[in-house]
Parts: C-alpha cells; structure tokens; sequence
C-alpha cells in the first residue's frame, strides 16, 4: 500500500455515546487520512477490539466502570506501543495526565474538546505514523515481565533525577544495563523503544525543574548507530540525562539566596511522589534546620505538613467521585500502601475514604 492509499484506523473509547457521537463529529477524519473503525464503552471492550480492528490511533476517556482509562493505558503501553493514545477528559487534573504522559500518550485534551486541538493532535499522530511506516524501522515490544520491570526502573529514575542524586543515576543505569544483557532484548528496534521511552521521560523531567532554556536540539529518536549495542545504547542516553542533572545542579547551586516560591512551587509539583524535608534541603543547597525554619516563618506551615494538605486535597476530590478506586487514589497521591494512606486520610479528615464518599452519595438519596 502506497502513501496515497494509507488510511489509519482510529477506536474511540468512552462510556458515555453522546461523546464518542461529538467525537466523530469534530475530527477532520477525511482530511487526516483516517476513519472511525469502531467505538467501545470501556477499557475491556477496547482490548477485545483491537484484535479485530488493529487501530493506529484510540482517542480514550480516562474515568470509565470496569477497566478504565489508566488500566487500558498500561496495557496499551506494555503490549501495543505502536498505537497512538490520544486521552480525552472531563477531570481536569494533573496526576491524571500524568499518567498519560508515562505510558507514552500523544496528548490530554480537555471535554468539552475544542475541534482544533483535536485535529491537531491527530496530524501529529498522523505524522509520526507515517516516520513510523516509511521511515526507521518499528520498535518492537517487550515482554510483560520486563515492561513491569522497566516501569519501576523509570520511577526510580525520576526521584533520583529530582532528589539530584548523580550517584545513584549512574548506579541505576549500570543496573539497567546489566539487566538488559540478562534479556533477549538486544536487536536494534527493541533498544530503540526503551531508549526512546528514556529520553521522553527525560524532556517531562526537564519540564518540571524549569530546564527549557537548556533543552538540547537534539531529536528524541535515537541515532541509529547507537542501537548497534546494550552498552552503547545505555550509554548514550545516560549521557544525556547526567547532562540534564549538571545543568540543573549548577542552576539550583548557584543562586544568589534560597527562593522560598521556587521552593513552594517544587513542593506542588512533586507532592505525590515521595518528597521529605531531608530530600528537599538538599535539592536547594540549604540545610534541613534553614529549610524548615525559614519555610513555615514565611508560609504558616511546615513542610511536612503542606505536602499532606496537597496529597489529602487532591484525595478528597477522588474520593467524591465514586467511579474512581481507592487503590487508584492511594497510588496517585503517593501512598503505595493502601492501609497507611486509609489512616494518614481518617487522620486528616476524621472520616474513612469510605465513610466520606458513603455520606456524599448518601447527600444526594
């Protein structure tokens, strides 16, 4: 099939009919080269469908009964990395999108969607699609084991990158690298998908520490000589990302005074993931007794104690909505036990996760 002939098949997936119905009314589908192939009320239904239709695009709803948008997005990540995931939602909040962002989604568009960021997002899918199938070579997957395995990697990647840790950034690559040689995954188009996941967690990070002036030219497809190996792959993207860190060490170490605000905005943006007094003195060159001192004498509150008002703000807000999971709510605050975010939750609000959200839909019988 030649590019004239190349038509992309998109699956919209929400369990609501009337949005998936203004779905196929805004894109320019004609226009882009695409075609609705097929509709699905929830994750499971997706899965099932995908088979059958192989899409190259899935336009996602993020909250849905059964298996919803932040299941359907691990699955797709792991086992069909090629599908472009478009995530489309009327829960306007962050570590929702960030969800999308680490399993590799094009973009979070907002209900009601406005036509021109949708088509827009879609000739960027189009574009890559087309690099994809007449350009390099497609990455190929990996195995279940070593996706779950990788995930955990990139979330250890991203605390020590922002707790500054070179140290342990070169230990965690080694670890990688050694655990690479431990695998099958050694051919070019698999190395180039871990890379390329790598280095797309390395412009979010970039993002979030304010380190855009320094954003390198460089395209986030690896050079293909650089696939060649393990060694030289691993190499190559831990280059970039010491790179990153000594910009930013320079750029925190070499401020004039310690800048409460930038400090108060670090806290709002990393608050769901673990952050302590100790972790964020350090990160600002000050000593953990200033840092506490010099924070609550400006801002009423310690440290310790904002990073839970935060987390419990955000988890109240979840915690209403009775379509998400308390698993989910405990997982996205930061809480990796579920036990011990019930009890910091009751602590802070006198109530269970269950008791509030049992009373709030017993406020509308």
């Amino acid at each position: 099939m030649n590019k004239e002939q190349m038509q992309y098949k998109v699956l919209l997936v929400d369990d609501e009919p009337w949005n998936r119905d203004i779905l196929r009314n805004l894109g320019a589908w004609a226009e882009l080269g695409m075609i609705v192939a097929g509709e699905a009320e929830d994750g499971q239904e997706a899965l099932q469908l995908i088979g059958q239709l192989q899409p190259h695009i899935i336009i996602t709803d993020m909250r849905m009964p059964g298996t919803d948008g932040v299941e359907l997005l691990q699955t797709l990540s792991a086992q069909y990395p090629m599908i472009k995931v478009i995530v489309v939602s009327g829960y306007d909040d962050f570590n929702y999108a960030k969800h999308a962002i680490r399993h590799r989604a094009a973009d979070y568009l907002l209900k009601p969607v406005n036509p021109e960021e949708l088509n827009a997002v879609l000739a960027k899918c189009q574009r890559e699609l087309e690099k994809t199938a007449y350009g390099p070579e497609s990455w190929e997957p990996y195995s279940s084991a070593f996706a779950s395995e990788f995930a955990v990697f990139q979330h250890q990647l991203r605390l020590r990158f922002n707790d500054l840790n070179t140290g342990g950034l070169q230990e965690l690559f080694q670890q990688l690298e050694n655990t690479l040689k431990g695998t099958e995954i050694h051919r070019p188009q698999q190395l180039g998908r871990i890379v390329y996941e790598l280095q797309t967690l390395l412009t979010e990070l970039r993002g979030t520490n304010a380190l855009y002036e320094q954003q390198p030219s460089c395209a986030v497809l690896p050079p293909a000589h650089i696939l060649s190996s393990i060694s030289t792959a691993v190499e190559w993207v831990a280059d970039s990302y010491e790179q990153a860190l000594e910009q930013l060490i320079a750029q925190r170490k070499f401020k004039n005074r310690l800048n409460l605000d930038e400090v108060k905005q670090y806290i709002e943006q990393h608050c769901m993931e673990l952050i302590t007094l100790e972790q964020l003195a350090q990160i600002f060159f000050v000593s953990k007794e200033y840092m506490s001192k010099v924070y609550k004498r400006e801002y009423g509150v310690n440290v310790s104690d904002y990073i839970v008002q935060l987390r419990m703000a955000r988890a109240k807000e979840w915690v209403l909505d009775d379509q998400v999971p308390f698993k989910h709510i405990a997982e996205m605050t930061g809480y990796e036990d579920v036990s011990y975010f019930y009890r910091v939750f009751k602590k802070h609000f006198g109530l269970s996760p269950g008791e509030m959200r049992k009373g709030h839909t017993n406020s509308f019988d």
